[in-house]
């Protein structure tokens, strides 16, 4: 069979015919009396193994590498070459994630997507100081994305440089808003990550971002979250935005004091606004008050100063009488001034 004939039938030119004839990768076993190439049917099928291992992404050395050594171990090669194409991948999929980082933030000239592209590479940086001095030039800077800051937020371990990334998404949002929720959306799965640390920024970042529906349901299902941080700062959050569900975390931030004066002063206001709320607030408040220390229940007392209706004026007068002179005194001022 002669060149042209091999290269219609398997759609190989005639010019890589010859290549691969050159390489020592594909020779013909004959020649005619004229000199031209002569394929025989051992030729063509040693071409379609050669086009074979060709669509697996191997060199032309790999392939004549293994049609030539009878020890070739294939399954060897296939494993590299999956670990291979796997590297070459993520290396697109990180250059895919860059060139719509680019393209969201709409840069008009190439001096913008040079800044861009250099804001990117700082954010990455192996130093924290020039990751946190990115953060801030990104608040001010090139319009990045709120899911690219937000997601850049949840993979910081630096306190400073988390602090800048979350004044810089603030930034982002109260520019361009979070039209797709895709910024809540990164950040409401980093509240079921398996690291505390991301949970814990993703509720400060949850907490900082304006008010949606999506933000307040990511919040209020991280109220059962194992972490104590975490549960604080959702419960924060989630209180001031007149969520009831906050309550007993509130609570045990009271009597645990942590964080209490600010906690006591979100039962105030839930209460205040719902008066069927007191009730609730007041029962868990005092639920096995006498057993608690003195310090706790000055605590307590300090909470019930501000919650309507006479039901903590009652319990206020109870505990004047405390057997803790100090509680008995705290509680007994602050019941005079509830009068």
């Amino acid at each position: 069979m002669l060149i042209g004939e091999v290269a219609r039938r398997s759609g190989v030119s005639v010019r890589m015919l010859r290549h691969y004839d050159a390489v020592g990768l594909l020779r013909p076993t004959g020649r005619t009396v004229g000199g031209y190439r002569e394929y025989s049917p051992a030729d063509v099928r040693r071409l379609f193994h050669v086009e074979g291992l060709r669509t697996l992404g191997l060199s032309l050395a790999q392939v004549r590498d293994a049609l030539s050594d009878p020890g070739f171990d294939p399954s060897a090669l296939v494993t590299d070459l999956v670990r291979a194409t796997e590297e070459r991948l993520e290396r697109d999929r990180e250059l895919l994630a860059r060139l719509r980082t680019v393209d969201a933030a709409g840069p008009g000239t190439w001096a913008e997507v040079a800044d861009v592209v250099g804001l990117l590479r700082e954010l990455a940086s192996a130093t924290a100081g020039r990751r946190q001095q990115a953060a801030l030039a990104a608040g001010d800077g090139p319009a990045l994305p709120a899911e690219v800051l937000a997601r850049t937020l949840l993979a910081e371990t630096d306190p400073h440089a988390a602090g800048a990334l979350r004044w810089a998404l603030r930034r982002a949002v109260a520019r361009a808003g979070d039209p797709d929720g895709a910024a809540v959306a990164a950040l409401a799965a980093g509240l079921r990550s398996g690291d505390p640390g991301v949970r814990r920024r993703a509720a400060d970042a949850l907490a900082d971002a304006a008010p949606s529906p999506a933000a307040h349901a990511a919040l209020v299902d991280a109220l059962a979250d194992p972490d104590p941080v975490v549960r604080r700062r959702v419960a924060t959050a989630v209180g001031r935005a007149g969520g009831v569900g906050a309550v007993p975390e509130l609570v045990a931030m009271v009597r645990a004091g942590v964080d209490d004066v600010e906690a006591a002063e979100i039962l105030a206001l839930l209460s205040h606004e719902d008066p069927a709320t007191t009730g609730h607030v007041l029962a868990a408040l005092t639920r096995d008050l006498d057993g608690t220390d003195p310090a706790t229940r000055i605590r307590v007392a300090q909470a019930l100063v501000e919650l309507p209706g006479p039901g903590p004026q009652d319990v206020l007068r109870r505990l004047a009488d405390d057997t803790d002179r100090t509680v008995a005194l705290v509680a007994g001022a602050f019941a005079e001034r509830r009068v």
